[in-house]
Formats: structure tokens, C-alpha cells, sequence
């Protein structure tokens, strides 16, 4: 049994189609809808072998930020709740999700190079969660 929905969400047109399709699954089996998403902390820089961490204010004002937008990103879903955290983006939605979750991903599409060298959030996602996941696939080119 779902008791609730959680969607990971990057701003992109390709999330904002995966957060309708979320609220749409939301509503219909009367569930909470949860928005994620996940803040890539900074490399740390090594001057002369001085390691040098970003500052914590501005990791805080990122994470402000980032809250702000994602709240702003999911206004018209009512009861809708944000969820911003550092992490990789697959690692965190996996963590955040439980048994009894329907994880919601966008498929953006990359180039097989890109999917080589970065892999994919959503396969990450698919391969590792505990719960089932709807792939959100976005708006393909039509080819001529």
C-alpha cells in the first residue's frame, strides 16, 4: 500500500512533468506528496595542498535558496511539502524513500556519452530503491 508519493525534482521542464504526473498519483490514492530536491555540495578546493571548505553561511544561504524556489517550483500542488537536501541526487532520493513510497523520477535525455560517464539519476534510482518508481519520460524530439 502507497501512503506517500515522493518526486525528485531539479527544476527542469522534464521535473515539472514528473511533479504532475506525482500530484496527479497523489491525489487519486489519496496520499501526501512530498518534493525533493538535492544540492550537490561543492568540491573541496586543494591550494597547495591546503584543503579548503566552501563557507558554512553560504552553504546555508544555498540550501535557503534552494528551499525558497522549490516551495515557489510546487505552489500550485496543494499540501504539497519541500524537501531540500546535499547529496547525490540518487543517493538522496533512495534514502529518503521507504517500502510503502511511490518514487517519482524524470528520465532527462542525455547523450549515450553522458550517460557513460555520469550514468543516469533515474536508473540509479530504479536499479537501488526500496519502493516502485514511476519513470516520468520528458517531451522527445520527433525525428524527421
Amino acid at each position: 500500500m502507497i501512503s506517500r508519493v515522493l518526486v525528485g525534482i531539479d527544476f527542469s521542464e522534464a521535473s515539472k512533468l514528473a511533479l504532475e504526473r506525482a500530484a496527479a498519483w497523489a491525489q487519486k490514492i489519496g496520499v501526501p506528496l512530498a518534493a525533493m530536491h538535492v544540492l550537490q555540495p561543492p568540491a573541496p578546493m586543494l591550494p597547495e595542498a591546503q584543503i579548503a571548505l566552501p563557507d558554512p553561511a553560504w552553504l546555508r544561504s544555498m540550501e535557503a535558496h534552494a528551499t525558497e524556489q522549490l516551495e515557489i517550483f510546487i505552489q500550485e500542488v496543494p499540501g504539497a511539502t519541500a524537501i531540500v537536501k546535499w547529496g547525490s541526487p540518487a543517493e538522496e532520493l533512495v534514502s529518503e524513500a521507504t517500502q510503502d513510497c511511490l518514487l517519482v523520477v524524470a528520465q532527462v535525455g542525455h547523450s549515450g556519452i553522458e550517460r557513460i560517464l555520469f550514468g543516469s539519476t533515474a536508473a540509479r534510482v530504479v536499479k537501488h530503491a526500496p519502493c516502485d518508481v514511476l519513470v516520468v519520460r520528458g517531451e522527445r524530439k520527433k525525428k524527421h
